[in-house]
């Protein structure tokens, strides 16, 4: 792709489906008896994966205009697939799947892409083996491809070291199959997706603080989601108003779930005109239409337990923060550094070679922004990472000169139609 900065940016704009919830709609809806609709589903290659894998296990999921529909066959109706199962770039589909998969039958493998096959698995390894599982990293290294030998599990209470929405998750899908109540305590409080949908498809779930419980072997029922406009997509919409003068988009039907909006307090607190037009609920799940304007922003510190509620929006978040009066200071944030790529390092090297003053720091970035200084147009290496051609995509709005965006196409894995959706707000790419 090859952009130019907008002159500004005007009009409504309606995310994509929220990638964690759609993943998620599609698994308890094979687990579930009965039949699930999902609306506003995000077909993007991510969630395509999760449905491929739960076909080959033997799910009729259908896809029509406006829904997938998803006939699900209880707890217990999964079959031995008939190969590998691949989740190509998605480590929620291998984190996840892996935890339905410890509590089967049968025996398994999930693979992936060479990107998936250096993310790090041994997190979720770790608290499958207490449990009881037989999971092996075929090449011992932690990483995929898996080989899952399912088996009967136990309740535990497991302490997790990291705040991460995918290891809770994967031990709350395998307490679904364990033999008494599964706990799970993480430093802070990661998005809570998996704990909503779980209790709407009737599975019996609590938490307080910091601390989810499950119940076993629960009859879950097949229902209606509706999946909301996903914030991480808006997200460089949000940047993209803020940031390129006279601009005004509004966003419509964007999740505002709480453990998901660290965005959107994060940008107010460094000044950002962001005004919620409309609020209401589907499914425990908040959703708002949000109108945001180009704003004078201001440098502020990122760290601690608001860090899980936006660790996929840090790398726009960096470019904003470029753009802002004074320094931000990114930290506590070294899960970047096993997404797709290593985000600090490709941000901070790309973010140079448009002129920016930013320090890698071992778990976040320094940004020195000047709101008067422009970037300059650069060629911007990806990594084949979805989100850093985005945040790029948001940078090149902003600079002078041409930027080019190498392998722009990676964007198709969380959001296929990007391009497109920001064409029609601007003509300058």
């Amino acid at each position: 792709m090859k952009i130019h900065a907008a002159g500004g940016l005007h009009g409504e704009i309606a995310v994509p489906g929220d990638k964690s919830i759609s993943h998620r709609a599609v698994m308890l809806g094979s687990l579930a008896e009965g039949t699930t609709e999902i609306t506003h589903f995000l077909e993007s290659a991510d969630c395509l994966s999760t449905i491929a894998c739960f076909r080959r296990m033997g799910i009729d999921i259908e896809k029509t205009k406006d829904k997938i529909i998803v006939r699900g066959k209880g707890l217990h109706g999964l079959h031995r697939p008939d190969g590998i199962l691949n989740a190509g770039n998605s480590g929620t589909t291998t984190r996840l799947l892996s935890g339905i998969l410890a509590g089967q039958s049968f025996e398994s493998t999930l693979d992936g892409d060479e990107s998936l096959r250096t993310r790090p698995m041994k997190r979720i390894m770790t608290p499958l083996r207490q449990m009881g599982a037989d999971i092996e990293s075929l090449r011992d290294n932690n990483c995929v491809p898996l080989t899952i030998r399912g088996t009967k599990l136990h309740g535990i209470h497991y302490d997790s070291p990291v705040a991460s929405a995918q290891v809770k998750s994967c031990v709350l899908l395998a307490g679904l199959y364990a033999d008494g109540v599964t706990e799970l305590t993480e430093p802070s409080l990661s998005r809570n997706h998996s704990e909503l949908m779980l209790s709407c498809f009737g599975a019996e779930v609590a938490g307080s603080n910091n601390t989810v419980r499950i119940h076993p072997d629960p009859t879950l029922h097949g229902c209606q989601v509706q999946v909301p406009g996903d914030i991480s997509s808006a997200a460089y919409f949000l940047a993209a108003a803020l940031l390129v003068p006279n601009s005004e988009i509004l966003i419509r039907g964007c999740g505002i779930n709480p453990t998901r909006d660290g965005i959107l307090r994060v940008c107010r607190q460094m000044g950002a005109d962001i005004e919620t037009i409309r609020e209401y609920s589907s499914g425990g799940e908040k959703m708002a239409d949000l109108l945001v304007r180009t704003s004078h922003l201001k440098g502020i510190t990122i760290g601690g337990d608001i860090i899980p509620t936006l660790i996929d929006e840090l790398p726009v978040i960096a470019v904003i923060a470029c753009h802002a009066e004074g320094m931000t200071v990114i930290k506590d944030a070294a899960e970047l550094r096993v997404k797709e790529s290593d985000r600090i390092e490709v941000m901070t090297e790309n973010l140079k070679r448009m002129g920016a003053d930013v320090a890698a720091i071992p778990d976040g970035m320094i940004i020195r922004g000047s709101e008067g200084r422009r970037l300059h147009g650069a060629r911007i290496d990806t990594c084949l990472d979805h989100r850093i051609a985005m945040s790029f995509t948001v940078a090149a709005l902003c600079a002078e000169g041409e930027t080019e965006i190498e392998n722009a196409d990676c964007v198709r894995i969380s959001y296929p139609s990007f391009y497109e959706d920001l064409f029609s707000l601007t003509d300058r790419i």
